[in-house]
C-alpha cells in the first residue's frame, strides 16, 4: 500500500485540517501516518482512520524546541517506511527535504500559512531572516505542493516560480437540517434569545482579539471564545481590567465534535485578522468556513479571499479594519437587524452545499493520484 507521512509540530488532537486530509486519503486507500509531538497537557489521541505518532521533546518553545524537534523528526523519518513525505509549513520542511533526498523519496509541501509573513515572524528581524533563508532554500526544491488560498499560491509562484494547488480549509458538510435541532436532544439553547457571539480558533497575535474585547463594551450580548494560544493570558487579563467577565467567557479548547455544536448554538461568528504581513492579508481561515457550514452569519474582514467568496454568496458583514468601534457596529447590525441576519443565514444554507470538504477533498485525492503517477 502506498504510504504517505505528514509532519506537524502540534499535538494532533486539535488540527482539524490535518485530520480531514489524513482521513480522506486513508479512505481513498493510502496508508497514512501523521507525525506531531506530545505536549505538556496533551490528552490521549483519538482513534482515527489513519495512524498517528507523537514525538517527545524536552524543550517546548523557541529556538531550542525547533532544533530539537527537527533533529528528532529527521532521525524518525530516516528509518520510517514511506513513499511520500509531506512537510506541513516551514517548521518541519528541512528534515523532510533532507530525508527525501537521502532516501530518494517524493516530497510535498503543504503550506497552511505564508510562514515568513506571519506577525510573529515579521516583527522579529532575526527570526524573519532565519525563516526566509529556510524558505528560499527549500520551497523551490518542492515542485509538488498546495496551500490554503489562491493569493498565497500566487505569492509562491511570484517568489519561487512554483505552481501550487489550492486546497482550502473547509469543514465536512453537515446534514442539511435545522442546525439548532439535534435528533432527540433538547439541551441546546434558543439562539434567538441568547444571541451568543462566538470566536473559535487560536488565541494568538494578529487575530484582533484585543480589539474584540474592547468592542464588547458597546455590545449588549455575550461573547464566547473557544481556543488557546500565545496571548491567552493577556486576553484573560484584559477582560478583567475592562470588567467584562460578565460579557466575555473564555472557554478554552474543545475537540471537534463539541466545538461544532457550540458553533451551531451561536448567533454570530467572529473572524478578525490584523493586516500585518501578507499572511494575514491573504488568509482564508478555517473558522470562516466553519461558520458557513453551521449556518451562522459572521463578521469578517474585507480582505481579498473573504471578499471574493462573500461577493458570490453574501454570508457575512465585512469590515475594513479591526477598530473596536467598527467591530461593535458590525456586531450590533447583526444583533438588531433580523432581516439581514436571516438573509445571511439562508445564504449560508445554500453556500455550505458547495463550500465543504466533500467537494474540496476531490482536489486533494486527484493531487496525490498524480504524485504517484509521476
Amino acid at each position: 500500500m502506498k504510504r504517505i507521512l505528514f509532519t506537524v509540530t502540534n499535538d494532533l488532537n486539535y488540527d482539524q485540517r490535518m485530520q480531514r486530509i489524513c482521513t480522506s486519503l486513508a479512505n481513498a486507500g493510502y496508508d497514512v501516518l501523521l507525525i506531531g509531538r506530545r505536549m505538556k497537557g496533551s490528552v490521549e489521541l483519538k482513534k482515527e482512520a489513519f495512524a498517528q505518532k507523537r514525538l517527545h521533546c524536552l524543550f517546548n518553545k523557541g529556538f531550542l524546541f525547533y532544533t530539537e524537534y527537527n533533529l528528532r523528526l529527521f532521525f524518525y523519518l530516516l528509518f520510517a517506511r514511506m513513499n511520500v513525505v509531506c512537510a506541513i509549513d516551514l517548521d518541519t520542511i528541512l528534515p523532510c527535504y533532507i530525508v527525501a533526498v537521502l532516501r530518494g523519496k517524493k516530497r510535498v509541501y503543504d503550506a497552511h500559512e505564508l510562514f515568513t509573513e506571519m506577525k510573529e515572524v515579521i516583527t522579529r528581524p532575526f527570526v524573519k531572516k532565519t525563516w526566509l533563508a529556510i524558505e528560499k532554500f527549500t520551497v523551490p526544491k518542492f515542485k509538488h505542493g498546495y496551500t490554503v488560498s489562491y493569493s498565497i499560491a500566487e505569492e509562491f509562484h511570484k517568489r519561487y516560480n512554483v505552481l501550487y494547488e489550492v486546497i482550502r480549509n473547509m469543514p465536512l458538510a453537515l446534514p442539511l437540517h435545522d442546525l439548532n435541532q439535534q435528533s432527540g436532544d433538547t439541551s441546546h439553547i434558543n439562539k434567538e434569545q441568547e444571541k451568543i457571539i462566538l470566536y473559535q480558533g487560536a488565541v494568538n497575535e494578529a487575530r484582533g482579539l484585543e480589539n474584540l474585547v474592547d468592542a464588547m463594551q458597546y455590545v449588549d450580548a455575550v461573547l464566547h471564545i473557544y481556543g488557546d494560544g500565545n496571548i491567552y493570558e493577556k486576553i484573560e487579563k484584559l477582560i478583567r481590567d475592562k470588567e467584562l467577565k460578565h460579557k466575555i467567557i473564555l472557554k478554552g479548547k474543545l475537540l471537534l465534535e463539541k466545538l461544532q455544536q457550540a458553533t451551531q448554538d451561536a448567533y454570530i461568528g467572529i473572524n478578525l485578522v490584523e493586516p500585518i504581513g501578507l499572511n494575514q492579508l491573504y488568509s482564508l481561515a478555517n473558522k470562516f468556513f466553519d461558520y458557513i457550514q453551521t449556518g451562522i452569519p459572521q463578521v469578517t474582514m474585507s480582505f481579498p479571499e473573504y471578499k471574493k467568496i462573500n461577493d458570490e454568496f453574501n454570508i457575512a458583514v465585512l469590515i475594513n479594519t479591526v477598530n473596536e468601534k467598527e467591530i461593535a457596529e458590525a456586531i450590533n447590525l447583526l444583533l438588531k437587524n433580523a432581516v439581514l441576519h436571516n438573509t445571511l443565514k439562508n445564504n449560508c444554507t445554500a453556500a455550505r452545499e458547495i463550500l465543504n470538504w466533500q467537494q474540496e477533498e476531490k482536489k486533494l485525492i486527484r493531487f496525490y493520484t498524480n504524485i504517484f503517477a509521476d
